[in-house]
């Protein structure tokens, strides 16, 4: 409940608890929430999924970014003269750091959803993701790049 809800609910319950509704009882009744609030404000918990937002709205930029940044990586493998050469599909055994279904559910979409690569199978341990990419010259590089990226964004938002 935001704080001004509050407020104004401590102020009709002042008005209800001393039977007049009136503006100035209405606003002394506003003024004693303000005041019962500020002396409580260390006690009130801050509801967490406030604390994520933050995190959530990074990952979308994220996902954002990666997913133009690829597209674009497509289009120009897509248009170059001679595409044969310039293909290098490869499939990446990625080492999980997340372990709930949400997380990794979540972390192959993100991949799945980002153009050039897909993810095809979990290991029954959890342990492994396969992801197939369009173009992969430098595996080691492509698994640093899902692990400080998707994963580590992931693992801020789901952390407790």
């Amino acid at each position: 409940m935001t704080f001004l809800a509050l407020v104004v609910l401590l102020g009709i319950t002042w008005a209800a608890i001393t039977g007049t509704f009136s503006l100035g009882n209405l606003l002394l009744g506003g003024a004693i929430g303000i005041l019962s609030l500020w002396v409580i404000r260390m006690q009130i918990a801050r509801p967490a999924f406030l604390g994520k937002i933050p995190k959530v709205i990074s990952l979308a930029l994220l996902f954002l970014y990666e997913l133009v940044l690829s597209s674009v990586k497509v289009l120009i493998l897509v248009l170059s003269p001679n595409m044969k050469k310039s293909l290098e599909p490869a499939i990446i055994a990625f080492p999980l750091t997340v372990k709930s279904d949400l997380e990794i559910t979540l972390l192959a979409n993100l991949i799945t959803l980002t153009p050039g690569t897909l993810s095809i199978d979990v290991a029954e341990d959890r342990s492994v993701l396969y992801v197939h990419a369009l173009s992969a010259p430098n595996k080691k590089a492509m698994i640093k790049d899902i692990a400080t990226g998707f994963e580590a964004k992931i693992i801020e938002v789901f952390q407790a």
